[in-house]
């Protein structure tokens, strides 16, 4: 099932699949968010924003408009 980064929640582990926005899209490629790398989201601030997900080796933390743009595959 595909969905965003943002509509995952706390545990739960996804791999990348693309991004809907190419200028931010940019920013993350160079932050590790590759297409097929596996991710998990790791902790959510008590309002919701931001997130921070587990990439790569170590976390990143952005904000669910960010989250928004990244379309994940979620991982049994």
């Amino acid at each position: 099932m595909m969905q965003t980064l943002a509509e995952l929640r706390v545990g739960e582990h996804a791999e990348i699949i693309g991004f809907t926005d190419e200028l931010l899209s940019l920013k993350l490629l160079e932050m590790g968010c590759l297409p097929g790398t596996s991710i998990e989201l790791t902790h959510q601030a008590p309002f919701g924003d931001p997130i921070a997900i587990k990439v790569s080796g170590y976390t990143l933390s952005m904000r669910k408009e960010e989250a928004a743009t990244i379309q994940v595959k979620i991982i049994s």
